[in-house]
C-alpha cells in the first residue's frame, strides 16, 4: 500500500527532521510543525525505528474543508477506514480546533468516532457496538481555518520515549531535542564530545547512538507492530538490519560530567540500560574544575537557565568557564542551548551561528562557536 504520511516535529525543527528523511531517500515537504512525505509499509517501519528528531509518525487518511457537523460526518465516514482499520480495532478519537466554524471539540470528536464507526460496521457487516478489543489505531482529526487533517498514529508512545531512560532528573531534555542538538552541531563521533551539565545524560547517550549507529527506535514498541497491514516479519527483517549497521568497534570519546552525584548515578543506569555504559566517561565534577584535554573538541550541552531566584550569578560565573575555555583553545566548538539572551555579552564573545529552539514551552536560544579546525 502507498501512504501519505507525515512527521510531527517540535517547532523550528522541521529542516532537521527533514534532512532524516531525505538521508533515507524521501522527498519532503515541509510546514509548521510537520513534514509530509510518502511512502508503503517499509517506511512506516524504516521511519519509526531510525527517525531521531521526530516526534510521531503518521498516516493521512483525509484532509478536507468543512464548516457544518453534517459534512464532518460524511467526509470522515467516507474515509478508506477498512484499509488500515480491522473490525476489532480499538481507534481512541483526540481532537483539535484552532480558528475554525466547528470550535467545539468535544463534538468534533464525538461526531468523527460515530462516522468511523458506521464506516467499519458497512465494511465488515457488523451490528450493534463494535468490540474494539484488537490493536490500537490513535486517530487524530485537527481543524485549522476550517481545514480538517485526519491521521492515525503509527508510533503509540512519542518518539523520544526510546526505552532506556529508567531514571530522570529534574528538567530532563527530550532526547528528540537532543539529537537535533547533535544533528545541528554535525556531531558524527569522529570528534571528542564534552557535556560538562550532562543531568541524567541524554545527550551523551543520544550522540554514543549517532556514533554507533544504533538505530533510536530498536529498544522499543510501537502501536503499528500490531497491525494486520504490516507483517511482523517486516518488523524483524528492518531491525536486523538495523543491528548490522550499528558500529559497535568505532573509537568513541564521550565525557559526561555533572556537579551533582545523584545525576551521574542516573545517567550511568541509562546508558546501561541501552548498552553504552562502556561508552562515555562519567564523572562527577563541577563545570569550574571541567579542563579541556583533547583538540577540536565538542562542547554540546543544555546548562542550568538561571531562571530560579538567586540561580543567576552562579549560572552567569559557569557560562565565564565556558568562555575561558573557548579562549585557551581556539580549536574548541561550544553549542550550548540557553533562555538566557545575555548569554554573548556574559562571556564577551558572539556566536558564529544562533537558533531559536523550545526546550518544552522553554524558548530558547542555541549558540553555535564553530572553532578554527587548524588551530594549534
Amino acid at each position: 500500500m502507498k501512504f501519505k504520511l507525515l512527521a510531527n516535529t517540535p517547532m523550528g525543527l522541521e529542516r532537521v527532521v527533514a534532512n532524516e528523511l531525505e538521508s533515507l531517500g524521501i522527498e519532503t515537504r515541509l510546514e509548521n510543525g510537520r513534514v509530509y512525505f510518502e511512502g508503503d509499509e517499509r517506511t512506516i517501519v524504516e521511519t519509526n525505528m531510525k527517525l531521531r528528531t521526530a516526534e510521531r509518525i503518521r498516516i493521512i487518511i483525509g484532509d478536507f474543508n468543512v464548516t457544518t457537523f453534517d459534512d464532518l460526518f460524511e467526509e470522515v465516514f467516507r474515509l478508506p477506514w477498512s484499509d488500515v482499520l480491522g473490525p476489532d480495532s480499538e481507534f481512541p478519537v483526540t481532537g483539535r480546533s484552532h480558528k475554525s466554524t466547528l470550535f467545539s471539540v468535544p463534538d468534533v470528536q464525538r461526531i468523527t468516532k460515530k462516522a468511523i464507526v458506521e464506516n467499519l460496521k458497512k465494511a465488515f457487516n457488523m451490528q450493534g457496538k463494535l468490540p474494539e478489543t484488537g490493536a490500537r489505531y490513535k486517530v487524530d482529526i485537527n481543524i485549522l481555518k476550517d481545514r480538517a487533517l485526519v491521521t492515525i498514529d503509527t508510533s503509540g508512545d512519542a518518539l523520544h520515549k526510546r526505552g532506556y531512560r529508567v531514571l530522570q532528573g529534574d528538567a530532563p531534555i527530550k532526547e528528540t531535542l537532543a539529537a537535533s542538538m547533535l544533528q545541528l552541531a554535525n556531531y558524527t563521533g569522529d570528534n571528542p564530545l564534552y557535556d560538562p551539565f550532562c543531568g541524567s545524560g541524554t545527550i551523551a547517550i543520544e550522540a554514543a547512538m549517532i556514533a554507533r549507529n544504533i538505530a533510536p527506535g530498536s529498544n522499543r514498541d510501537f502501536d503499528s507492530e500490531k497491525w494486520d497491514i504490516i507483517p511482523q516479519e517486516l518488523w524483524q527483517e528492518v531491525r536486523v538490519k538495523c543491528e548490522d549497521e550499528a558500529d559497535y568497534n568505532k573509537e568513541v570519546e564521550i565525557y559526561a560530567s555533572d556537579i551533582e552525584s545523584r545525576m551521574i548515578d542516573i545517567s550511568k543506569r541509562n546508558a546501561d540500560e541501552v548498552g553504552l555504559l562502556d561508552d562515555i566517561h562519567f564523572k562527577t565534577l563541577d563545570v569550574h574544575d571541567l579542563e579541556v584535554t583533547h583538540k577540536n573538541v565538542q562542547i554540546i550541552t543544555n546548562p542550568p537557565y538561571g531562571e530560579r531566584i538567586g540561580e543567576a550569578k552562579a549560572v552567569e560565573d559557569m557560562y565565564r568557564k565556558i568562555g575561558r575555555l573557548m579562549e585557551n583553545d581556539e580549536t574548541l566548538n561550544v553549542y550550548l542551548m540557553t533562555s538566557n539572551k545575555e548569554f554573548e555579552l556574559i562571556i564577551g564573545k558572539r556566536a558564529t551561528h544562533r537558533r531559536k529552539l523550545f526546550n518544552g514551552y522553554i524558548e530558547t536560544t542555541y549558540y553555535q562557536y564553530w572553532g578554527n579546525r587548524n588551530g594549534k
